[in-house]
């Protein structure tokens, strides 16, 4: 079981997501941004570590959204889903091909990774509010 985390950063009434780049892994889907567990890791320290590396913004995070085990053909995936507060700093691509601010209404456009399309469909039924 590969453990993995993600984040739900709503601002203004959008959601963030990231598209991955072509070369990586599941590469142009979209994503809530996050990232791998590191050994001796907890989900939290990992997701504000991610969010440090990959966008350059320091996250305060808060509570936990769900989780959603996933099987893939490399491995089964656990995404575990935070709420982030609030981050500070100016958000850089050092990772992802792109991202955007999406309404919850426009993320159906998106081809998003498999295990992160039910909590889109969360968040368009507003049982995750943005």
């Amino acid at each position: 079981m590969i453990r993995v985390t993600a984040a739900v950063i709503a601002e203004g009434g959008r959601v963030f997501i990231a598209r991955r780049k072509p070369t990586a892994r599941l590469g142009g889907k979209w994503e809530f941004p996050g990232g791998k567990i590191e050994p001796g890791e907890t989900p939290e320290a990992c997701l504000r570590r991610e969010l440090r590396e990959e966008f350059d913004i320091e996250a305060t995070i808060g509570e936990t959204l769900g989780r959603h085990v996933h099987p893939y053909d490399f491995g089964a995936v656990e995404l575990i889903v935070f709420r982030v507060n609030a981050f500070r700093g100016s958000i850089r691509l050092n990772d992802h091909q792109e991202a955007r601010w999406v309404t919850a209404e426009n993320l159906e456009g998106f081809d998003f990774a498999p295990a992160d399309r039910p909590f889109v469909a969360m968040i368009q039924a507003a049982e995750i509010k943005l």
